[in-house]
């Protein structure tokens, strides 16, 4: 918090707010003045600077040179002000969010965010929100990655080792319309939660991808792989059916594997993939119309998608082996990652 106030009005404030214990001390470095601030010396300040948490009697040169040592220490700087005087620091943050109604013109200009109604437990809804969209892409990214990676490594071993590949470009498209179409618009609509909030912030140099959405996308992906490559070269003998069907229950499998994990990236840390679902109907209602469709890509569009019929048994084996991407989810998610990302130990030192 930077003020112009005295030291014990800013004090009082911040303990209320909770930017201060009322049990800490100024010495402490968490309160300082602004005159003291400008007058530290370049090394001094930037060694002290993340540990100051009040600024009293600050002047608009001394909130610019907080937002300016913050940003060089590699932070993202976010600044709220009303006043022509906090225009320079408005400007220079990474994001300026200025008041509406109280707010100058100079600083409205200045910022990036307006908040019209001057309430700034506006802009916890906007972090809540903010969070849930970037939350929502890496999910859809997970899942996407995961059937990118199966079909692809899939049809190449079979192209390589028979000449031959079991998913043909009708059904290849019809994955992709799950994974794109449907499988984005599930996963998109799902609303914040307060364990968001509960999140660090995601740094600037952050990778999309994160460790924990390897993790997941991996173990899914793998098995995905085992099971339709054990389809692919001993299904016929297995499961006693020709070569069609057996084509039909790879394609089959691959596809309600797709559907099953769509519950397992709907949280990427929760163990339990079922929770709050009821809260989203939307999600449950594109689960309902691609299960359907995928009933009559099997068994009602056989020349168009190069499909046989299916008894129950074999719809029974698809839907056994697509179940297990669930427990495979949870106890996958029960193996601790590194916060390092994966790729930065490649990188030369």
């Amino acid at each position: 918090m930077i003020t112009g106030d005295n030291v014990f009005t800013a004090k009082a404030i911040a303990t209320e707010c909770g930017i201060l214990h009322p049990n800490q001390e100024v010495d402490e470095g968490a309160v300082i003045e602004g005159e003291e601030f400008r007058n530290l010396t370049d090394e001094v300040r930037m060694e002290r600077v993340e540990k100051i948490c009040v600024m009293a009697r600050s002047s608009p040169f001394d909130k610019l040179l907080m937002v300016q040592c913050l940003r060089k220490k590699g932070h993202v700087v976010a600044v709220t002000g009303d006043g022509t005087n906090d225009a320079p620091a408005l400007k220079e943050a990474d994001i300026g969010l200025s008041m509406g109604i109280q707010g100058t013109e100079v600083a409205k200009e200045s910022s990036d965010i307006v908040i019209l109604d001057d309430n700034f437990a506006s802009v916890a809804t906007v972090l809540k929100w903010g969070r849930c969209v970037y939350n929502n892409i890496q999910k859809f990214i997970q899942f996407q990655l995961t059937v990118n990676v199966a079909a692809l490594v899939i049809n190449f071993v079979a192209a390589v080792s028979s000449g031959e590949v079991p998913l043909t470009a009708v059904q290849l498209l019809w994955v992709n319309l799950i994974m794109d179409t449907l499988g984005a618009l599930a996963l998109a609509t799902e609303k914040p939660t307060e364990e968001l909030m509960k999140k660090k912030p995601v740094g600037r140099t952050a990778p999309l991808i994160t460790n924990i959405m390897w993790r997941n996308l991996m173990a899914q992906a793998l098995y995905q792989i085992a099971v339709l490559l054990t389809l692919q070269f001993r299904g016929e003998s297995i499961f006693g059916v020709s070569k069609r069907v057996n084509d039909t229950l790879i394609f089959n499998t691959f596809v309600l594997c797709q559907v099953f994990n769509e519950f397992n990236a709907r949280n990427m840390e929760e163990k339990n993939v079922f929770k709050g679902i009821y809260k989203n109907k939307l999600f449950m209602a594109i689960i309902g119309i691609t299960l359907v469709l995928q009933v009559v890509m099997v068994e009602f569009l056989k020349k168009f998608a190069n499909t046989e019929r299916l008894n129950w048994g074999q719809w029974g084996i698809c839907i056994g082996f697509a179940a297990a991407s669930w427990p495979i989810g949870w106890l996958v998610k029960c193996i601790n990652v590194p916060e390092r990302p994966i790729f930065s130990y490649l990188r030369l030192k």
